[in-house]
């Protein structure tokens, strides 16, 4: 098949659209990316909500973005006809864009995230509110214009209304090969030294980064368990001063995107989300799929999706319960037989199932059936 990567994705942010379009590669198709990145991240664009003044200028850059890529589509569309499209992640204005411009072809809307249920889970929008409502009609009009809808847990699934249900397929996170590479390092064998664990993230409430602000502060008296933090974000302050009584965290507020496999790869230990909101009950992280993948035991929530994904590759704890990931981690340093096994057949698991070409599987066979006339 011949697909059109299409919208104003900016992989660097969000690496999901990289992946799907690595499998499709990978899987034999051609993929041509028609592509404008708007660079504004996903809390900028929730933000707004809370300084409206400042929408004008989303509609200028998106505007701007868009005469980009309509030029960019026509002038694919002079060389071949595409069979289908991808509308990347937070294409919820892209895919109105992309059924002007396509209406003949197969629509995929890669629906990582709701509007409505992100804004609810940063305290942005209240549940019933005039803002929650806007988000809702953003999501459901998007979700009209596409004729496949992609999510990343049956549980997410679940959250879409009736008419756009019956069009959902299920397309786990992933992790590029360059993670997987990342993980065969020699460099990343740390036997002899303190478990070392990291967290990437955006310091969410989905990440629950509280509750591993409270859990480094309970090993703050075992020295052999160190820690790194990436990112900042919106609990970034209250996690780091939960954390302030362990004198071994390494604080970093940002790597470059290249850089990350490497670091992640070079830790022992990769820490996925606590958090107890709606939002993170549903999904599994891309820090999840990412840390399997360059070699590092993943210790996250024990929620219905990420048991289902991780079938006991990963160690799972209660969500927002500090002491047990505390515990967790402690039984990994004692035990590191424990360790190196649960690295390895993590990183198997991770091989089989959320390598590019695996995950996008199921999306590939759902487009055809559009495609080649079996609707």
């Amino acid at each position: 098949m011949r697909w059109l990567a299409f919208g104003t994705f900016d992989v660097e942010r969000h690496p999901r659209v990289a992946v799907l379009i690595e499998g499709l590669r990978a899987s034999g198709d051609e993929v041509v990316e028609v592509n404008a990145p708007l660079r504004l991240s996903t809390a900028a664009r929730v933000a707004m909500l809370r300084q409206p003044w400042r929408v004008p200028l989303l509609a200028w850059r998106l505007a701007t973005c868009w005469t980009r890529l309509a030029v960019a589509a026509r002038r694919e569309r002079r060389c071949a006809e595409p069979d289908a499209v991808l509308v990347g992640y937070l294409g919820h204005f892209d895919v109105r864009l992309a059924r002007r411009l396509f209406r003949g072809t197969p629509i995929a809307l890669d629906h990582l995230v709701s509007a409505a249920g992100t804004a609810q889970d940063r305290a942005l929008a209240g549940s019933g509110g005039v803002k929650h409502r806007l988000m809702r009609w953003i999501d459901r009009t998007a979700l009209s214009r596409a004729d496949v809808v992609v999510v990343d847990t049956a549980e997410q699934g679940e959250t879409l209304p009736a008419d756009a249900a019956g069009r959902a397929v299920v397309v786990p996170v992933g992790a590029g090969d360059v993670w997987f590479d990342a993980g065969r390092d020699p460099d990343a064998d740390h036997a002899d030294t303190p478990l070392r664990v990291v967290f990437v993230g955006l310091f969410t409430p989905l990440h629950g980064t509280a509750t591993i602000g409270e859990a480094v502060a309970e090993l703050a008296g075992d020295d052999r368990i160190e820690f790194t933090m990436v990112g900042t974000g919106q609990d970034y302050a209250r996690c780091r001063e939960l954390a302030a009584p362990n004198p071994r965290v390494t604080w970093l507020d940002w790597v470059p995107g290249a850089e990350l496999p490497h670091l992640v790869a070079g830790h022992d230990v990769s820490l996925g989300i606590f958090g107890t909101t709606d939002k993170a009950l549903r999904v599994v992280p891309t820090k999840v799929y990412q840390g399997l993948a360059a070699g590092c035991v993943v210790v996250t929530s024990d929620t219905a999706p990420q048991r289902t994904a991780l079938d006991g590759t990963a160690v799972l704890v209660p969500p927002g319960d500090a002491a047990a990931l505390a515990e967790a981690l402690r039984s990994l340093a004692d035990d590191r037989d424990r360790l190196a096994k649960l690295k390895s057949s993590g990183q198997l698991y991770a091989a089989e199932r959320f390598r590019p070409a695996a995950v996008v599987a199921q999306l590939r066979r759902s487009v055809d059936d559009l495609e080649f006339g079996h609707r």
